[in-house]
Formats: structure tokens, sequence, C-alpha cells
């Protein structure tokens, strides 16, 4: 209990972080549609948080190294309140597209350093329930930020103020916390040919993970307006998907843990093919049909990256845990700098409906993928427990790590 204690600054810090930059997204995207941006400029602001998270991944644990978490912690920060508040001062899509990398290596920079102090204060005693906790708290964050929208005014300072403030105190509990700075941990190689040469499965599977999700939370809003949802009704509409995943990730992993990962993987994707259609119908279902595919697109696709995630550890040794980890991280932040500009494009290109038939296909290849891999693969003679892997920073792998190795 004493060691949850001391962690509760660092989690506090994480439910201000999340409720101001989870909310920014959507935010931007119903700001976009009333400032008139087109679809394609709403999608780049999306793509462009994704390459500031990028980046941030990167560049975190060196900045960390020169002049410790304190003060890496309150440079990113100060970074995303910049960039939320500049919004209102240049309305300009492009101009709001820097700001979004702003917002990107803000949370990439955040994380990493709660991941490392974290990760040095941590035991084998203590890592379950510690971990437990964080994905807890995290998730719930998020999963209040998509609801922020349903007060939240389009396109008024305001609105971007209190996002700005929400980020600005997320500086207060990591930065008055009595508990010493841990040693910074040495920046990691990134080594992405890592993943494929353990699993090409994997890698493609983190890939259309991010094609899924990427593209549901940073253009959803257009989506929901092109088929005739009220600001309220979007706020649920993304809350109800992050909902599903949630809930889904602990059947989901039992179903891992007991068959082969290639078939649940496999199977997950027929399931988001067929969630992929219904989804794209949510137009004539009314509300309750609008949460309940909504709820069920996020049950199928959200645990992909932790499926592909642990089918790809089956492969590697423990030595090779955190740089695995970064390496997928990797490939799913490609995945997701790629994936709104593009449902954006087709959404104003083809209607509403065509974000769905993007993510459809992208899971058919994922299918195809994966029956071709079982016939050339044998099953991995020793699996590690399935994890539920946070997409946060490239840090996330030294606090997953030593519980894949566990028996």
């Amino acid at each position: 209990m004493r060691l949850m204690i001391s962690f509760a600054a660092l989690f506090l810090s994480v439910i201000l972080l999340q409720l101001s930059t989870g909310g920014v997204g959507p935010l931007d995207a119903l700001s976009g549609l009333t400032l008139d941006f087109s679809n394609a400029q709403i999608g780049l602001l999306g793509s462009a948080h994704f390459l500031g998270f990028f980046i941030g991944c990167w560049w975190a644990p060196r900045l960390m190294g020169t002049i410790g978490h304190s003060r890496a912690f309150a440079a990113f920060t100060a970074t995303g309140a910049i960039g939320l508040l500049a919004h209102m001062l240049v309305i300009d899509a492009y101009a709001w597209a820097l700001m979004r990398v702003a917002s990107g290596l803000c949370v990439a920079g955040c994380y990493t350093v709660i991941e490392a102090w974290l990760q040095a204060k941590l035991t084998n005693e203590t890592r379950g329930r510690a971990m437990g906790t964080y994905r807890v708290v995290d998730m719930g964050a998020s999963l209040v930020a998509q609801m922020l929208i349903s007060v939240l005014e389009p396109a008024s300072y305001v609105s971007y103020n209190l996002l700005a403030l929400l980020c600005c105190a997320a500086l207060l509990p990591i930065t008055l916390t009595r508990t010493a700075e841990p040693e910074t941990p040495a920046a990691l190689r990134l080594r992405p040919m890592l993943a494929v040469t353990r699993s090409p499965l994997a890698a493609a599977g983190v890939v259309v993970a991010a094609l899924s999700s990427a593209s549901f939370r940073m253009v959803g809003p257009v989506y929901g307006q092109g088929v005739g949802l009220a600001v309220d009704q979007i706020a649920w509409f993304l809350a109800a998907f992050v909902a599903g995943g949630a809930l889904a990730q602990y059947p989901v992993g039992w179903l891992a843990d007991k068959y082969d990962r290639r078939w649940v993987l496999i199977w997950l994707s027929v399931a988001s093919i067929l969630s992929s259609a219904l989804t794209a119908l949510t137009g004539d279902l009314g509300t309750t049909g609008v949460l309940l595919t909504a709820t069920l697109f996020g049950a199928t696709t959200f645990p992909i990256y932790s499926v592909a995630a642990a089918h790809a550890h089956d492969f590697a040794d423990a030595s090779e845990r955190v740089e695995l980890s970064a390496a997928l991280m990797f490939f799913f932040a490609l995945g997701a700098i790629a994936a709104p500009l593009m449902a954006s494009t087709l959404i104003e290109v083809y209607g509403p409906s065509a974000m769905f038939v993007m993510i459809g296909a992208g899971h058919a290849v994922l299918v195809i993928f994966g029956l071709i891999r079982m016939r050339m693969r044998p099953r991995a003679a020793r699996r590690t427990p399935y994890v539920w892997a946070p997409r946060t920073s490239f840090l996330i792998g030294r606090l997953t790590g030593r519980t894949r190795d566990e028996d």
C-alpha cells in the first residue's frame, strides 16, 4: 500500500495528461469541421500528432539523460500546453498540424518519463499490482477524455485553454513529489527489423492495429458528423470504442494463452471485418445501435496489438524483450502516422463509410498473411504470458519484459 501511495503522484499526472491530450484529437476534428477545414486537412492533424509521438519516443530518453526526469517532464508538458494555447491564435490547418506535432511530442515524452520512473521503483513483487493500476488509470482517463467534446465548444479559445490548463496541472504532482528521482535509464537502441525477423505477422499486426485505432480516434468525429450524429453522440461513440477495447482484453488474453495466437489474431481480424461493415451502417441504427457497434468495433480491433506483441515475444529471448517492444511500437507509429490522413482522404472522396472499408481491407490482408505464415512456420515451442501492452512509449517494454518471462 505504501508503494502504491508513492506512485499516486505519477498516476495523477497520467490522469491529467490523458484528459488534456486525449481530448484534443476529437476537439480538433470538430473544430476543423466548424472552421471549414477539408477532411484531408483534419486527417493531417491526426497524422501530425503521431509524427510528434514518434519523435518524442526517440528523443525523450536522451533528454532525460541530459537534464533529468522532472525537468524533461516539464519541458514536454510546456510544449504540449503551448501547442494547445496557440490553436485559436492562428486559424490555419497546416499551422495546427505543427501544433499537433507538439501535442504528440508531449504525450510520448511525458509517458516516457513516467514509465522510466515506474520501472526504476518497481520490484518483482509489486510489478503486477502497479502495472494493473497503471493500465486502469490510463484507460479510465482515456475514456473520460473522449467525453470532453460533449461539453467543450469547437473552435473556442476557452475550450483549448481548459485543455491547456489540464496539461499544465499534470506538472504539479510529479514536480512536487518528495520521491527522489531515479537514475536515468540507458537510451534504447531502436532496431525496427528485430520485429520483422522475430515475427513478420506480428509486425503486420501492429500496423493494422494502428490503421484501426488511429483512424477511429482521430477521424471518428468526421465520420460521426457525416452520418448525422450530434456532438454528444460522437463523444459516446468514441468512448464506446475505448470501453469495448478495455472489456475485451481479458477474454482475448485468455484465448491467446490457451490457443495458437495466430488463430486468435486471424479470428479477431475476421471479427473486425464484420464489425467494420456493421459500424459503417450506424447512421440507420439509432443512438443505441451506434454505441453497440462502436463497442463491438473496439472489442475486435483494440486487442490486436497485444496479441501480435505476445506472438512476437514467443520467438524472442529475455535479452531482446525491451528492444522488441520498441520495434513493435515503431511499426505501430508508422501505421498511425499514415492512417488518419488516408482515412480522411477516403471519406472526402467516397463518403463516411469509406473509412471502415479501408479498415476492413487492412484486416482482410492480415487474415490472408496470417494463413500464409501458418503454413510456413510451426507454433512456438515456448509461449510467453499474454500482456495487455499499452502504446505509450518505447520504454513500455521495460515494464512488461519481466512479466513475459514469468513461468
